[in-house]
């Protein structure tokens, strides 16, 4: 949408309804020493539409396109192909309907692709009952502490050294205003935590990823006994959905919680979203779950339908008894999501996950061979970590001149801990080819 400015006979009329005689008497009430005494100084004063369209034109032109330049990064963000069928279905009329289905006999559209999402969620998860989607992955993972505390009426989360450090930072914020403890592990580099130990009767949960953020692939079976045994729930968090074509689903490990980040399926890179968090559960804890649950039915004349079954959000019921303040789902992050997988299908889905781990053991392969250059990982699916012989973060500065967006430096996202400072996160999906392995393999050497 075009910005219309108003003109001053609009303002004039604005400020007469209102019954104020000019702008300024509107801040009336703000102390003359909050005021700004005149412009902000450094900042360009107003153009027209064609110059402003240039200036910006040139900032743009200042960005690396990861269309264009090799790319390797992911922690969480990954650029995979999104069919061009998935923008022109999201389009349809069929699911152009309200914005939210609270009127299910004029949304049926949109409740049944809803109810489709969840189907596919559970077969890849290997859980029982998912909801309608969430804002994103580490909204959903907070979310999955406060329903593990709501089942098992304690208030004590152990969290994996091996969690995204930013969906670590939503929990920490969420504990801070909820009132529970969130314990964090040491940060687990090499993928050899054990969290068996730690837990006691007073833990809710116990969060871990899968893969980890630096990449190991686990099998938590066991971990998954120990938190029963002691009554506490597994929630197992997954940044790359796209691994759930490999790796055992999270559910034939028995965690109790599955969390999600969709953005690999349908919905490409778009500067930090938006993205769609997956939410799963057991069917026996389906009561707590948070966000909304569409349900299958027939109507009067016995005509197959759907409805919202489940809605346990503060817009529906009594605020005391919601088990979340989500005001809503990634309705259109989750069509595109549901409409890339179905044309994928199973036997896509496996194939993709195939391309994915096989382009990152061959980038892995590459990458071992440079002097100086170490692997960490035993396992992973389509990322790992490296240590470098140097600090990561200016490496990665260094080929990001060159036109190389040559992973993330842990560094940046764990700043507090100097141990990481030479490890860098690299990521390799089915978009990588040789004309980008090349040049970030032989920039590696130049810059170490």
């Amino acid at each position: 949408m075009r910005y219309l400015p108003l003109t001053d006979a609009d303002r004039r009329e604005m400020l007469r309804v209102i019954g104020a005689k000019s702008v300024d008497e509107l801040f009336r009430d703000v102390p003359a020493s909050a005021r700004l005494p005149g412009k902000v100084a450094g900042l360009p004063d107003h153009q027209g539409e064609l110059e402003v369209e240039r200036a910006f034109q040139a900032f743009a032109a200042k960005n690396v396109s990861p269309a264009n330049a090799p790319f390797f990064i992911g922690a969480g963000a990954y650029r995979h192909h999104v069919p061009s069928t998935v923008d022109y279905m999201i389009q349809r009329g069929e699911f152009l309907t309200s914005y939210t289905p609270y009127q299910p006999e004029i949304t049926q559209g949109t409740l049944q692709y809803l109810f489709e999402f969840q189907t596919q969620v559970t077969l890849l998860t290997g859980m029982e009952v998912a909801n309608a989607s969430m804002y994103d992955g580490s909204t959903g993972t907070s979310e999955a502490v406060l329903m593990a505390n709501r089942v098992t009426r304690r208030h004590k989360a152990l969290i994996s050294g091996g969690l995204h450090p930013q969906y670590r930072g939503v929990i920490q914020t969420t504990a801070r205003w909820e009132g529970f403890n969130a314990v964090v592990a040491k940060t687990d580099v090499d993928g050899f935590e054990d969290l068996i130990a730690a837990i006691d009767k007073e833990t809710s949960c116990v969060v871990v990823q899968n893969p980890s953020f630096f990449g190991h692939v686990r099998d938590f079976t066991k971990l998954a006994e120990a938190c029963h045994a002691a009554g506490a729930l597994l929630i197992v968090v997954v940044t790359e959905v796209v691994s759930l074509g490999l790796i055992t689903p999270p559910g034939e490990m028995g965690a109790d919680i599955v969390v999600c980040e969709g953005q690999s399926i349908g919905n490409g890179l778009g500067f930090g979203g938006p993205y769609v968090g997956l939410f799963a559960t057991r069917e026996k804890y389906m009561r707590q779950m948070p966000g909304r649950l569409v349900g299958e039915t027939v109507d009067a004349d016995g005509k197959r339908g759907f409805v919202l079954t489940l809605s346990t959000r503060e817009q529906h019921i009594r605020r005391e008894k919601a088990t979340s303040n989500i005001c809503t789902n990634a309705g259109l992050c989750a069509l595109a999501f549901t409409i890339h997988l179905t044309l994928l299908g199973e036997a896509g889905f496996r194939r993709l996950a195939e391309l994915n781990h096989a382009k990152a053991s061959e980038l892995a392969d590459r990458v071992a061979a440079i002097p100086g250059v170490a692997v960490v990982n035993d396992s992973f699916f389509n990322e790992f970590t490296v240590r470098l012989p140097k600090p990561a973060a200016p490496v990665v500065e260094a080929l990001a001149a060159k036109g190389i967006l040559a992973g993330l430096p842990v560094s940046r996202l764990i700043p507090d801990d100097p141990s990481v400072a030479n490890l860098l996160l690299l990521a390799a999906t089915e978009t990588a080819t040789e004309h980008g392995m090349a040049p970030l393999v032989a920039g590696l050497k130049e810059v170490l």
